[in-house]
């Protein structure tokens, strides 16, 4: 008889971070529950969108569209999968956070080339980070939004729960240099789409109510 431990576990959303260069990871974070809902917004590039009023831009794309990802992610220490941490739910919440703040070493070394007068100092490049979301869909991705909802804490006040709102913007190959990873990543992940198409049923005017055809 098959029972319920023959069923196969879902698979885990979560954040890669990658090395930019060589396109190794550095960190895997998976998330402890995979989110109920996705809010997903994409925003298409067209010309001409400065209200000039040229025609001929009417249809044209000038690049690939803005999109933007939404979900909550819960956390919760008396569920983890693996051994529960004394500090609670810190760890998970410091590896997202630092999703958003250089290292600290890196923040030390630019403040000792402002004590030596250096007048230009390069901003600090961040890793290359990754969402996944199955097998089909792995995004370049940079954190716009990150908010933390604590909901309940141990006798030492660590935090124990939490939802966190996490908002990212997907890299295309409008923000990365050419020949990046993550540029190659996004080209990927818009081929699959278009792939993706390829298998959609194919719809007939007859549905629509257009039998004489759309002249």
């Amino acid at each position: 008889m098959t029972g319920y431990t023959d069923a196969p576990k879902p698979i885990r959303s979560g954040l890669v971070i990658v090395d930019p260069q060589r396109g190794t990871p550095q960190r895997v974070i998976v998330l402890q529950f995979n989110p109920d809902s996705l809010e997903r917004s994409l925003a298409p590039q067209v010309a001409g969108a400065d209200g000039s009023g040229d025609r001929t831009e009417a249809l044209r794309l000038k690049g690939p569209a803005v999109e933007t990802w939404k979900f909550t992610a819960e956390l919760d220490a008396t569920d983890q999968l693996d051994v529960p941490s004394p500090d609670g739910i810190h760890p998970q919440l410091a590896t997202l956070e630092l999703l958003a703040q250089p290292a600290s070493g890196d923040l030390r070394a630019n403040q000792l080339l402002a004590a030596a007068g250096t007048l230009e100092i390069t901003p600090v490049e961040a890793p290359l980070t990754l969402f996944t979301w199955g097998s089909k869909r792995i995004l370049p991705v940079r954190l716009t939004e990150l908010t933390i909802s604590e909901q309940a804490f141990d006798a030492e006040l660590n935090p124990i729960r939490a939802s966190v709102a996490i908002g990212l913007r997907v890299l295309t190959v409008s923000d990365l240099p050419t020949g990046h990873h993550g540029a190659e990543l996004y080209l990927a992940h818009l081929a699959q789409k278009e792939r993706l198409v390829g298998t959609a049923a194919g719809g007939r005017l007859s549905a629509l109510g257009l039998k004489g055809g759309l002249g």
